[in-house]
């Protein structure tokens, strides 16, 4: 599986790292680091010397119950943070984590490559149109809801094959709209309890009938550090383990806040299968 990257071809045949440049005050891990030229292009640094092969910026905190971010102050977030890294790494691969059609055209227009939205098109009507339009990879996640009232919307009847339908449906309308590079994200802690979100991971391997590249993000969420009675500073350890149990399940991309955890985790997992 390839994707077109500006020009630059990503091959997802074998898992890859992207990890996550959070130009924000209040996301629930690294919230406040990232914020100013030479923060971010420290950030940026170390995600690529580390091994990640995207990187994803966001300036807009998807966590539940995170305050609401205005357009203005989300598009002066991600143009800026997608300037340094442009300007500082020409080559590196960026993908801008935004539900905002305004914000992907503008981001892509700075240089980005890709878009990541939470919600699949759901929040911005035109954002599938404008992707289809800008002709970029889009990553579509599953979700419910807003940030806001996501943790309410967590009853399924049947959770995995609810969340394929519902894939089945966007990626439909994505391809009639001309977009020809998509990636899917289950969602984990979007929409989903503690112990759906590991039904979810233990059945990640259902998602292969859809044939597409699996984004996982599971780094120092709480569906570890709240089984293990820690904190998101304290979840390394666990986000390594289900890290290879994604992998495991046919995970193309770790989207991951520890970049040189998770390519040993890949270094690890293709001598085990011997994937060399």
């Amino acid at each position: 599986m390839t994707i077109n990257c500006r020009g630059h071809l990503l091959d997802l045949t074998e898992p890859v790292v992207m990890g996550i440049l959070n130009s924000t005050p209040d996301s629930f891990f690294d919230g406040g680091k990232y914020q100013v030229e030479d923060q971010i292009r420290f950030r940026a640094e170390q995600i690529l010397t580390q091994g990640g092969l995207i990187i994803d910026i966001g300036g807009y905190s998807s966590r539940p119950g995170a305050t609401p971010v205005s357009e203005e102050e989300e598009l002066y977030r991600v143009r800026k943070a997608v300037q340094v890294v442009v300007r500082n790494f020409p080559d590196a691969i960026i993908s801008v984590d935004t539900f905002r059609a305004s914000v992907a055209t503008a981001a892509i227009l700075e240089g980005a490559a890709m878009i990541n939205d939470i919600s699949a098109g759901m929040l911005d009507p035109q954002m599938i149109p404008e992707v289809a339009r800008l002709q970029v990879p889009y990553i579509m996640m599953h979700m419910r809801g807003t940030s806001a009232t996501m943790s309410e919307l967590t009853r399924y009847d049947h959770l995995t094959e609810e969340i394929v339908r519902y894939f089945s449906e966007r990626i439909a309308y994505a391809r009639s709209l001309g977009i020809s590079d998509l990636i899917i994200d289950p969602g984990f802690g979007f929409a989903k309890t503690l112990e759906q979100n590991f039904e979810l991971l233990n059945k990640l391997a259902d998602f292969a009938l859809l044939n597409l590249p699996i984004l996982v993000g599971v780094s120092r969420k709480s569906m570890i550090y709240k089984l293990l009675n820690s904190s998101p500073s304290e979840a390394l350890n666990g986000t390594s383990a289900l890290h290879m149990a994604a992998l495991e399940r046919g995970a193309s991309i770790l989207r991951v806040h520890d970049v040189k955890e998770a390519e040993e985790c890949i270094t690890l997992f293709r001598k085990l299968y011997n994937r060399y």
